[in-house]
């Protein structure tokens, strides 16, 4: 078994970061949900996407110290290790933010990686057919991902097995060719059976 895992709000959350910061710029009001598609879909029903694009930027580029690792990442790369699973991180990430300041968005992932001791390979591709690409060439058996719309895509192996992370439950409605959990306890367990 080989097993994908996508970075951004798969391993990483953001929710708490991505609000406190818009809070702080006074791009959004103080009582918005927390969440960072909830920051999104705001800033997006105002027309303000520009500033969407540069938060993203900003936060990916200098706030990563103000994020944490989601609950039960570390117990399932645990289990994976203990039972011979192969894992790697495999992202869709631009080198530099679309605007704003050049902050290397690699180099403030992979540092975020290291210090959080994750023993871990990650590939970081600039494209979300490179992504998959990817995917297929490490042979991965599996592959997670916050986001129904990317795990849809055409050009995965027909063979990987898709599994959708949804912690707010925004997807959970959906018909979905994928499996459905809300929480890496539900992965871990959906691959303890595999």
């Amino acid at each position: 078994m080989r097993i994908g895992i996508d970075f951004d709000n798969t391993i990483i959350c953001y929710d708490k970061v991505f609000n406190k910061t818009a809070v702080d710029l006074a791009f959004i009001p103080k009582d918005l949900a927390s969440g960072k598609n909830y920051v999104r879909d705001y800033l997006r029903e105002i027309d303000q996407e520009d500033k969407w694009i540069w938060l993203q930027g900003y936060v990916y580029g200098t706030k990563l110290k103000n994020t944490q690792l989601y609950e039960g990442i570390k117990s399932f790369l645990k289990f994976c290790g203990q039972s011979n699973i192969d894992c790697f991180i495999i992202s869709h990430k631009t080198k530099y933010p679309y605007s704003g300041e050049k902050y290397d968005l690699h180099r403030a992932a992979s540092d975020w990686i290291q210090h959080q001791g994750l023993n871990i390979g990650y590939f970081f591709e600039l494209t979300k057919e490179e992504k998959i690409k990817r995917i297929n060439i490490l042979n991965c058996t599996h592959f997670i991902d916050d986001l129904p719309e990317f795990l849809a895509l055409p050009g995965f192996n027909e063979k990987i097995e898709k599994i959708l992370f949804d912690p707010l439950r925004k997807y959970e409605q959906l018909d979905y060719a994928y499996h459905y959990t809300s929480s890496w306890d539900d992965i871990l367990e959906l691959i303890k059976r595999k």
